[in-house]
């Protein structure tokens, strides 16, 4: 039988719901629809009934979701019901900055070791996370089974980091460095060049100019 591929969009969308739906139990709700789901996060509520409908039917016609019931289903398809072990490539201002981001752990995404190759940086911790040489990368992803590894140093050696999680076998990289890396096929791989989305805010500004 051919699995259906899941455009990454939806996914992208399902990420949003959860967060969307982690306010709404915060805040006492219980019961939501499609459209108020859709209103939150400026959509649409066919969009939202669709990117649902790839995983199973939700909820109850002409009463809506179960707002924890919902929010604990997307979790578990975005794989968000176990922790997962991240490991951090760059002790830097970036580095640092994502080591405090609140949301990684709140998430399931816990970053247990830095490595960075500044010999007054190695020995230290940032946030309560020990920072190691980068030459004991290799082996820490292999001995504590690390399965994310997130890039932010200078592009100049961001495929060299790369390369040093690939040997680890790590199962999937973020990398913030403005560059293109190349991995093998089993490793999944995104990059997050800030600068790229600041360009299309310039773009859309530019043309509701003209």
């Amino acid at each position: 039988m051919k699995t259906q591929k899941i455009p990454e969009a939806t996914i992208v969308r399902l990420s949003m719901y959860s967060r969307f739906l982690n306010n709404l139990a915060n805040n006492g709700v219980t019961i939501v629809s499609s459209e108020e789901i859709a209103k939150g996060l400026n959509g649409s509520p066919a969009q939202v009934r669709k990117d649902l409908a790839y995983f199973g039917e939700f909820g109850t016609r002409g009463v809506g979701y179960n707002v924890r019931d919902l929010n604990e289903q997307i979790k578990k398809i975005l794989g968000l019901t176990h922790k997962w072990k991240a490991i951090l490539v760059g002790a830097g201002h970036l580095g640092t900055a994502l080591i405090n981001h609140k949301a990684f752990k709140t998430r399931g995404f816990e970053i247990q070791a830095v490595f960075d190759n500044a010999p007054q940086k190695i020995g230290q911790t940032i946030g309560g996370v020990p920072v190691y040489d980068v030459a004991e990368l290799v082996d820490y992803v292999k001995r504590e089974k690390a399965q994310i590894g997130i890039i932010a140093i200078p592009p100049a050696h961001a495929q060299e980091a790369a390369d040093l999680l690939v040997q680890g076998e790590i199962k999937a990289i973020l990398n913030f460095a403005p560059c293109v890396i190349t991995v093998p096929s089993q490793v999944e791989m995104r990059s997050v060049d800030f600068t790229v989305y600041l360009e299309v805010l310039t773009y859309n500004v530019e043309t509701n100019r003209k």
